[in-house]
């Protein structure tokens, strides 16, 4: 898609999950079209500083990092005003990208499955379920929340929840993932209307299948694409104002049929693999 870089230019913007990755890789592609200045949030210290350094020497007096956990609200209202801070009183793009990627089992089976045939998966616990959802889910709505009346007070904005394929693809054994996912576009796709009268765009945005620290020891699919490549293909959608932004063309077909009443038999066919693979141990399989 045909990217619209003066879309960019002299926009100020907020990136979470920014010291690595995708979210590092939008940061690096807003600076190159011309934002007046970015934030970079992340809670890696080490990385920040790193990143945030690198940056700012390359881009003097344009680039600030913020410490900040999103699973934890006070830590995104502190970082969401120091950012309006030093952007002079505006945001004007909040891209809400923390998050991670979890596998597991939804609950025990009967008989229970030996310890060696259950491929490092555990059963996940409501401790764990409340985890992912501070992480996937509300880190994003405290953003929100927090950037919307600054956004109305500047007349207008913009936010872009990262969400996944998986919020319409679920997978067998990322129950969790999948719930996250799919409450965090339901949440977008609403305040999308709910604030279209006051200038602000909500976008959803799937990464696509992209080779960053959510595959943990497991090596990335031989198909997928770099940070910057997706970066790059959300931030040209993102110029268009997509309802929902697809990553890869994969992340675009399976959309297309993923509740189509008609097509049903492609999800299911492709879905039941999946799930089947990961039981005898394939975990990459996706």
């Amino acid at each position: 898609m045909e990217l619209d870089k003066g879309y960019y230019k002299g926009k100020t913007a907020v990136v979470t999950g920014a010291a690595s990755g995708i979210g590092l890789a939008l940061i690096e592609e807003l600076l190159a079209y011309g934002a007046e200045k970015v934030v970079l949030a992340d809670f890696n210290a080490v990385n920040l500083k790193k990143h945030t350094d690198r940056l700012s020497a390359e881009y003097p007096g344009r680039v600030k990092g913020i410490l900040c956990d999103v699973t934890k609200e006070n830590e995104v209202v502190d970082m969401i005003a120091e950012a309006a801070e030093f952007f002079g009183g505006r945001i004007d793009l909040l891209i809400n990208n923390a998050g991670a990627g979890v596998m597991g089992m939804f609950t025990e089976s009967y008989p229970p499955i030996p310890e060696k045939d259950r491929h490092g998966m555990i059963v996940q616990t409501n401790k764990d379920w409340e985890k992912a959802f501070a992480l996937n889910f509300y880190g994003a709505l405290y953003g929100c929340r927090e950037v919307i009346p600054i956004m109305q007070k500047n007349g207008g904005g913009q936010v872009i929840n990262v969400i996944s394929g998986i919020a319409f693809y679920p997978m067998a054994y990322q129950s969790m993932y999948a719930a996250t996912k799919a409450a965090l576009n339901g949440l977008t796709l609403s305040l999308r209307y709910e604030y279209w009268d006051d200038n602000i765009k909500f976008n959803s945005a799937t990464p696509g299948t992209t080779a960053t620290a959510i595959w943990g020891d497991m090596a990335p699919p031989p198909t997928a694409q770099t940070p910057q490549q997706s970066a790059r293909r959300i931030l040209a959608q993102a110029a268009k104002n997509r309802r929902v932004i697809f990553g890869d063309d994969p992340d675009e077909a399976g959309a297309k049929n993923c509740f189509h009443p008609d097509h049903e038999d492609i999800p299911d066919t492709y879905l039941l693999e999946v799930a089947r693979a990961r039981r005898s141990g394939e975990s990459t399989r996706v």
